[in-house]
């Protein structure tokens, strides 16, 4: 008789090896009718040192996510970590929530 024993998430993770996480904006949910479900879009921003100029410069990636219970709405600041491809542009599965804009 086998038993199942259930391994906690930081053993596996070490099993599969480090995956990047990121930290960004929504910029586009499931809520509107005609977008794909279980997806949300992640706006990344991050800001490097030019290494010419030495100016500081800003760049933006979006980055598709998977949002399994469709949780997650339009402004929520929210962490990515990488996956295995789950479709043809979702790379990336969203973690947790880190803040949520209070609605006007």
């Amino acid at each position: 008789m086998t038993q199942t024993t259930e391994q906690p998430v930081d053993s596996v993770e070490k099993a599969r090896g480090n995956r990047r996480r990121l930290t960004g904006r929504v910029v586009s949910d499931t809520a509107k009718p005609g977008r794909a479900k279980k997806t949300v879009v992640v706006m990344v921003q991050r800001r490097f040192r030019d290494p010419v100029y030495g100016k500081y410069v800003k760049s933006r990636r979006k980055y598709h996510a998977h949002d399994e219970r469709e949780e997650y709405r339009h402004n929520d600041l929210v962490e990515i970590q990488e996956s295995r491809p789950l479709s043809r542009t979702k790379r990336w599965i969203v973690v947790r929530l880190i803040e949520r804009p209070e609605e006007v």
